[in-house]
């Protein structure tokens, strides 16, 4: 059996990131686009665009697997922290919160325009999720975009009821980042350079 020879493409990837309404408003577009192509990451695409809530519905899925992995990670937050979740959002069941935490979603992504950038590049998906840092910024080690640009938490978000200001969106997966590449943006909107 012939062994395949290994050539740079075979670790060329695409990743979406959007700079989301927080982001937007503090003028941080620049910052975060600054971050990935001091690293040699390519912008293959971008655009700025105002979502309305059918459009993040297909962001956000309703998907029961999303939900736990949400609900789960904000448990453990919890959990971690020394606080009750179940006194703060009323429920301890991690497909409830999830839901909940979609809604929160919605209104975040439709307060203002988004900025979306298609990144290109090898491991482009890992590097750009190093970059960015942990969901929570408050968690996130100081070099990341969410450690050194912000100080948001589950605690505050759910005081306030609302979703975790963080910043940005980075796709979480190689699966992930095809389905976003093809929500977000068109092949004609796409460029190889």
């Amino acid at each position: 059996m012939k062994k395949k020879k290994i050539v740079k493409n075979d670790f060329e990837e695409s990743t979406v990131v959007l700079v989301k309404p927080d982001g937007v408003k503090r003028g941080l577009i620049g910052e975060v686009i600054t971050r990935f192509e001091k690293l040699g990451l390519k912008i293959a695409g971008m655009k700025m665009v105002w979502v309305d809530e059918q459009f993040v519905g297909k962001h956000y899925r309703d998907d029961t697997k999303w939900y736990k992995s949400v609900g789960d990670k904000l448990l453990d937050f919890y959990k971690e922290v020394g606080y009750d979740i179940g006194e703060s959002l009323g429920s301890k069941d991690p497909i409830e919160i999830g839901k909940m935490v979609r809604k929160w979603l919605f209104v975040y992504i439709t307060d203002g325009p988004v900025v979306a950038i298609l990144i290109k590049g090898p491991h482009a998906i890992e590097l750009v999720r190093k970059i960015v840092g942990t969901t929570y910024p408050l968690n996130s080690p100081p070099g990341t975009i969410r450690g050194d640009l912000w100080y948001d938490s589950p605690t505050l978000a759910n005081l306030g009821q609302r979703s975790v200001r963080n910043i940005v969106h980075a796709s979480g997966s190689k699966e992930e980042a095809e389905f976003e590449k093809k929500l977000w943006f068109r092949e004609d909107e796409i460029y190889d350079y």
